[in-house]
């Protein structure tokens, strides 16, 4: 947890923030520079992706303070989405900030959001692409990111008003991403922590108006439902949700690991799915079976939802003559002589 250190001192939380399980990997840069046999090699380089926010802030300061105790180098990138008037300048705003705590490189990077899947969806896969390829082009080692343990209970109510299945009730992973370049270390903390921790170090702060906007699905959870839940409830509930979300993560990932190693006990010679091995199987592992195949055949997995993943196997638990399954992404699914066909339609 983040104390209450005197005005312009480090957190305490700076100790911990990047202690293990977030421990930074020891590969050097993708791209590092010639160096001549006397040169030292340069030393990791680790972003921080900083909205201004008091999250994202208070890691970015934390980013700072450990940085130099680690021997890492410590940089910056804040995504300017362009959703607001003024929101290149106070994109230059958090540079500013980020280069006053000793973060270099330090840079804005502006982003043109899209409408696939909604705003709050096109918003992220803007923001994703933009921190990926900034990492890219930086060379840099990891990217860590402000989530808290609120953001971590929001995430797991969102999934079950879905409807989703126990991954997606896991919520945020502590590392996630090609090789492990997104950390997450404030996901043990809560939001308050964070806010003052910038207090207590007089660090400006940026709150986002849509953040409060009840046009968002994320905002109306965060300013009613949360508190109505905590309210009927009591205090916990998202300590609880938060729980619930690493209980949930465990299963799903023994889950998977039991799906990945039945798959090839399913197929026969030619590489096909077999029915009846299929329906021997426990529905979870099946299901995820069948939704890998999906996806191996050109299915997207952001427009793949549980209800499609249950037509299909309806193929091999109800099978009574039907049709093939249309998919998204132009997957067609079908049961042939008692086999399982997936394929481009």
């Amino acid at each position: 947890m983040l104390s209450a250190p005197s005005p312009g001192a480090a957190p305490a939380a700076h100790d911990t923030a990047l202690a293990p399980p977030y421990e930074l990997p020891g590969a050097t840069p993708q791209e590092p520079p010639q160096t001549t046999p006397h040169e030292r090699p340069p030393s990791p380089l680790v972003l921080v992706a900083c909205s201004g926010g008091a999250d994202s802030m208070a890691l970015a300061s934390a980013l700072a303070f450990e940085a130099r105790k680690l021997g890492i180098r410590a940089g910056g990138i804040t995504v300017d989405h362009g959703l607001q008037p003024g929101s290149d300048l106070r994109a230059e705003e958090v540079v500013l900030r980020m280069r006053e705590l000793g973060l270099e490189p330090a840079e804005s990077v502006a982003v043109t959001v899209g409408r696939a899947g909604g705003p709050e969806a096109a918003a992220r896969d803007a923001r994703y692409a933009a921190l990926d390829a900034a990492a890219t082009r930086h060379g840099a080692t990891a990217v860590l990111l402000g989530h808290t343990r609120d953001d971590q209970a929001e995430t797991v109510l969102l999934g079950l008003a879905r409807g989703s299945g126990i991954r997606s009730l896991s919520g945020m992973a502590a590392v996630s991403g090609a090789g492990g370049r997104y950390r997450r270390p404030f996901l043990g903390l809560d939001r308050q922590t964070a806010r003052k921790a910038c207090m207590v170090q007089s660090l400006p702060v940026w709150d986002d108006p849509h953040n409060a906007d009840p046009a968002y699905t994320r905002s109306r959870l965060r300013q009613e439902g949360l508190p109505a839940l905590e309210k009927a409830l009591g205090k916990g509930v998202v300590e609880a949700l938060a729980r619930t979300a690493q209980l949930s993560r465990d299963d799903a990932d023994a889950l998977d690991s039991w799906a990945r190693q039945a798959e090839a006990a399913v197929r026969d010679s030619a590489g096909l799915l077999e029915c009846a091995k299929l329906y021997a199987l426990p529905p979870a592992v099946r299901r995820r079976i069948l939704r890998r195949a999906a996806i191996e055949a050109g299915a997207p997995a952001g427009a793949l939802f549980a209800r499609h993943i249950e037509e299909v196997d309806r193929l091999i638990t109800g099978w009574r003559g039907q049709g093939a399954i249309n998919l998204p992404g132009k997957v067609v699914a079908q049961r042939q002589g008692g086999r399982l066909v997936i394929r481009q339609g």
